[in-house]
């Protein structure tokens, strides 16, 4: 902005203006604004218009310390299908082919531009937001890939095994890494915990997800869950929340 004076004979004229820094930069600023805006009404879409979804196994301190198996040194990566994504007011539908599923409370990370081989650095420049998430696994399918060393594709992806609140923005959460997170069965408290516990954070893992995998707008990475997944059945109703950002509420029913 300037100021103008001008002493003519008449007295002082006094002008108020932009110059063309001022006016350059508010274009800019406007742009950025409104490409901001289209991204945020992108990424509320994720459910549709998402590619695929990442997961990270095993990345609780919590729940490692419960197992008591080592720490692991690198993000433990699964993927599914996003076919299997659920919105709130349909049911959890369990496969016929599954005897025990288990529930999973999670915070989900909405990338919101293509990147690959970024660094921790720059990572969460590509997040458009957040969701909490549940990531339903089918022990049952699990533990028969694991003694194998098959893949978890089966036990991970089926129908409805991966419901998702309603897209958070990135602006409405200060640190994704102070969120407090929780699930019941029934009512009863099942899962507590807090994403402070993470063992790998969010920006490490889309760094590493990104030096194996090209990460698109709308992919989803699920961060992984607290102690306390356990099996549930058909007549059982779930509920969770992420601090006061998200909270769901599902039935369960038999396919």
């Amino acid at each position: 902005m300037y100021v103008s004076i001008n002493r003519g004979g008449h007295g002082a004229q006094i002008t108020f203006g932009l110059n063309k820094l001022s006016v350059d930069a508010m274009v800019r600023l406007y742009k950025t604004l409104l490409m901001a805006c289209q991204r945020n009404q992108d990424a509320a879409n994720f459910v549709h218009n998402g590619k695929k979804i990442v997961g990270v196994a095993l990345n609780y301190m919590c729940a490692v310390k419960a197992r008591k198996v080592p720490t692991p040194t690198v993000p433990l990566v699964f993927l599914k299908p996003t076919s299997s994504y659920l919105r709130e007011g349909c049911p959890i539908v369990l496969p016929k082919v599954f005897t025990k599923v288990a529930y999973e409370v999670e915070l989900g990370v909405v990338i919101g531009s293509r990147c690959k081989n970024v660094t921790k650095e720059h990572a969460m420049e590509h997040v458009a937001g957040y969701c909490l998430a549940l990531d339903l696994t089918a022990q049952c399918n699990l533990t028969a890939a694991r003694a194998t060393g098959g893949p978890w594709t089966l036990g991970k992806g089926f129908d409805t095994a991966t419901p998702v609140s309603s897209f958070i923005p990135f602006d409405a959460v200060k640190d994704p890494h102070a969120l407090p997170l929780w699930l019941k069965v029934n009512g009863e408290l099942r899962q507590s915990g807090c994403t402070a516990d993470l063992v790998f954070k969010v920006p490490d893992i889309i760094s590493y997800v990104s030096k194996h995998m090209t990460l698109e707008e709308n992919d989803l990475i699920l961060t992984g869950t607290p102690h306390g997944s356990d099996v549930f059945k058909s007549g059982d109703v779930i509920e969770c929340g992420l601090a006061d950002l998200a909270k769901m509420k599902f039935n369960v029913c038999d396919e």
